[in-house]
Parts: structure tokens; sequence; C-alpha cells
């Protein structure tokens, strides 16, 4: 099942269980507008290349919308569609000021020079710095972007409307980013796993860990993970996957990635079969790569006894419905991967205050915001009798409907 209909389907189980009205939740599918531009830079060649750029801007009934934008080959309408809509109930749960975007350019990033990357992103924002804005739609970093590609929309956009440091977040540090935005996300998903373990008596001490997926979420994880004394026994990315029962040790993989090496050729760990890295015995499996990798293939040989989702939508609904009968919680990726935005928006608030915190203070609110969500999950899935998805979804869909009804949605 495609991410869209995941989501619309996860959206209106929520919205039968509110008892929504079916014109209003009809309204809250309907994305507030959908933008698709097409993009023509000079190659370094000389020779010229178009690109189709895309923004869906899903919901603003709580906010300015918010999302990332993708540069990736396979970026398609549906899957934005899908990841603006998952946004709108993120920053819902959350309980951040915001509504739900996302973006992208369908484009192979590894085969751009930095400086045709540089063209693109620039010729991008020309075509929608009118349609996103400080109070409007703040854009973010995504797969195949970073921080560089926040500063060219910073400076784009800024060409047109002023010094605006606010228009994007996860920027560099030297141009208003936030002290603590790059391991935000990793250290959400921690915040989320404490609180879910701690539910059940146990805590990070003690409990093991498979992690798929060791870009920026899957790295910040297993080294805050290892600092804690949690112990990582496998770890898998797109090389390959290792193993170490005695738990691997992360300081020394990550500089071992950093100066080139892949994951699969760390020596200090076993090579495992990719395919065997989600089965893997665990206490708590964390995917934090692509979507969909849990399916009803794999789901029923899954040995571990939590799986939180840092990934967007790792958990196919059949995989869902095997993991309820196998009484696997699963907390899902709509709040176990909240921090980033959550960050983000301190970024943001930062920015608009002109007023810089420092990183102890970030770590310190988001945990705030993490443990409340939670807290707020937890008594949603008590009134409704559901699991932490529904739970999440009753809860943001809940606070977008809310929103919409007190604005006046009919008239």
């Amino acid at each position: 099942m495609n991410a869209l209909a995941a989501t619309s389907r996860n959206f209106r189980q929520a919205a039968r269980i509110l008892g929504l009205d079916s014109k209003l939740e009809k309204s809250l599918l309907i994305p507030f507008r959908e933008i698709k531009v097409e993009c023509t830079i000079p190659k370094d060649d000389g020779t010229l290349a178009s690109y189709v750029g895309f923004r869906v801007q899903h919901d603003n009934a709580r906010g300015p919308m918010k999302g990332g934008i993708r540069y990736h080959h396979e970026v398609d309408p549906d899957e934005v569609n899908a990841l603006a809509q998952l946004m709108t109930w993120k920053t819902a749960v959350a309980d951040i000021p915001y509504g739900g975007a996302k973006g992208g350019i369908g484009c192979s990033p590894s085969e751009l020079s930095k400086s045709e990357l540089e063209r693109l992103t620039r010729v991008f924002t020309q075509k929608i710095h009118d349609l996103i804005g400080i109070h409007t739609d703040v854009p973010a970093p995504d797969m195949g972007t970073n921080a560089q590609t926040m500063a060219w929309i910073l400076d784009e956009y800024s060409k047109f409307h002023g010094h605006s440091p606010a228009i994007v977040t996860g920027k560099p540090i030297d141009l208003g980013g936030s002290l603590g935005r790059e391991a935000a996300t990793g250290r959400g998903v921690i915040y989320a796993t404490k609180s879910l373990l701690a539910e059940h008596g146990k805590s990070i001490s003690g409990s093991t860990f498979v992690i798929q997926g060791f870009g920026n979420v899957g790295s910040w994880a297993a080294r805050i993970l290892h600092e804690e004394g949690g112990k990582v026994i496998a770890i898998g990315d797109i090389t390959g996957a290792i193993k170490n029962p005695n738990g691997i040790d992360i300081p020394a993989l990550i500089k071992h990635r950093s100066e080139g090496g892949a994951v699969k050729d760390f020596k200090g760990a076993d090579p495992l079969d990719k395919d065997e890295l989600l089965v893997h015995e665990c206490d708590v499996l964390i995917p934090s790569a692509l979507g969909g990798v849990l399916n009803r293939d794999n789901a029923a040989n899954v040995k571990a006894k939590y799986i939180v989702e840092a990934a967007n939508h790792p958990t196919d609904p059949e995989a869902d419905e095997i993991f309820a009968k196998k009484g696997i919680p699963v907390l899902p990726d709509i709040y176990a991967n909240a921090g980033g935005v959550t960050v983000s928006y301190f970024e943001w608030v930062q920015n608009i205050q002109g007023f810089m915190w420092d990183e102890d203070k970030v770590n310190m609110e988001l945990h705030k915001y993490m443990r409340s969500a939670f807290n707020n999950i937890k008594a949603m899935c008590k009134t409704h009798d559901c699991n932490l998805r529904m739970g999440a979804f009753t809860l943001g869909v809940n606070r977008v409907a809310r929103a919409t009804l007190l604005r006046g949605w009919e008239a």
C-alpha cells in the first residue's frame, strides 16, 4: 500500500473514531494548494536541463504550513501529497502551531554538481517565493537536501522580501540555525522510546536495539542510545548490515563512517544479511530509513518487543494488523519522529524573536514537548480504546478539526 493510501486510511479511521462530520472529513483531506513548477537550469557543460518541482500545502488551520523539501529521482505528487498530510497531523500531535506541507524536485542530487544544485534551488525558490512565507509556509530540509540548500533558499527569498531568516528552518548555525537541530529528530526518537519503555517498567540502559538506516536520524539515535547505556546489537544501511551481540561500538562506527568507510565493512562487528536485520531478535526495533519496510512478507517474523518508527511510514497497514495480533506496540511515526519539526519550530521562534537559545534549553524544551505529546496520546488511547497509532491520529486530527471549526470553515 503506498504512503498516500495508508495515510488516508489512518485518517479516515481516526475520523470515524472521533465521529467527524463527513463534509468536514472530506474538507480536511483535500490540500489547501498544490504547486507544480518547471525548473530549467544550465548544466555545467552548457546544456539546458528541466526538472519538475512540487509543493503541496495541505492545511493552515493551526498556523503556517511546514514541511521538508526533498531532492530525489522518485518525487511524485502522490507521495508529496501523503507527506504533506502527514505533516498536518504530526505538527498537531506535537502541539506546535503549524499546518502541513511538503515539497520536492524530481532529480538525482548525486548526479548534479554543487553549482548545479545551487542553480536548481534558486530557480525553484524564484518560482515559489510568493507562495511561501514566514507566516504562510516554512520549508525545511528532507531527503537529498541539507543546511546548505536552506541557505540558498534563504538568500534567494531574501532578494525578493528582505532579510528573512525565519523563511526556512534547518539552516546553518551561522545564518540563524538552531543549536541542537541536527540531532533533534534522533534525540526526539530517543525521548519517545524512553516514554514508551517507562510505560512498561523498562529503561534504555539494559535494553537491546536494532536500527535500520544510519543517516542523520539513525546515527544520532544510535549515538544517544550508546551514551545512555543502551546496547545497539545490529545496524544496517543501504550498503549492508552488521551485528554484535555485545553491542556495537557506536562512536567507533561513526568515526569509521566519517572516514569514508561503509557500515558493512566496520571491523567491530560481524556481517548480517540485510533481510535478517528487521527480524533480528531485540527489545526495540527502530526503522529509520525508507517507508514500507515492515510489510506482510516479514511482519510475522519480527522478534522485537517494541517498534519505534523513526522513518516516515515504515509499517504497512497489513504489518500493523500482524503486530497488533502479536501484541507488539508500535510507536507511530507522526509522534516518534516529530523531534525534528519541533526543534524547527524552536528555530523559527528564535528567528522571529531575533534571540537565540543555548543547546541545553533546546533539548529541555524538546523533552517537554515529546513527553507531553506521549501523555496526550496515551489519554486518547484510553478514551477511544485504541492502539498507539490511532491514539496519535485521533489526537492530531481532533486538534486540526477543532481549529477548523472554530475558524468557521463553512463561511
